[in-house]
């Protein structure tokens, strides 16, 4: 689903997110610190790009899916995080970004 969304936003903008790195990661780093600071966890994340590394969108899985109730609400809701954080990433808004961001639902 991340890929998918991935080449829906390359399709779109094309050579602006060469280079841009897509990724799961099961949980969103100091899980345990943001749960004893009451702090709600992250769906995704957005690293800049380090060395010879481009940036990096990253999707944390488990918090994802555990927002959804569905596979169609799923679906929606990795694109929209996928859109938001690459939106962040760019210094854009995400409906900017993509118009079809958050009108699925």
């Amino acid at each position: 689903m991340v890929l998918d969304s991935a080449q829906r936003l390359h399709d779109i903008w094309g050579k602006t997110l060469d280079g841009v790195r897509f990724g799961v990661d099961e949980i969103p780093p100091d899980l345990e610190g943001l749960a004893a600071n009451a702090s709600p966890a992250p769906m995704g994340s957005y690293t800049p790009a380090t060395g010879g590394e481009g940036p990096m969108i990253t999707v944390y899985r488990r918090v994802v899916e555990q927002a959804c109730s569905s596979v169609e609400e799923l679906q929606d809701l990795v694109h929209d995080v996928v859109v938001e954080h690459t939106a962040e990433m760019l210094g854009v808004a995400p409906e900017t970004l993509d118009p079809v961001y958050r009108r699925r639902y």
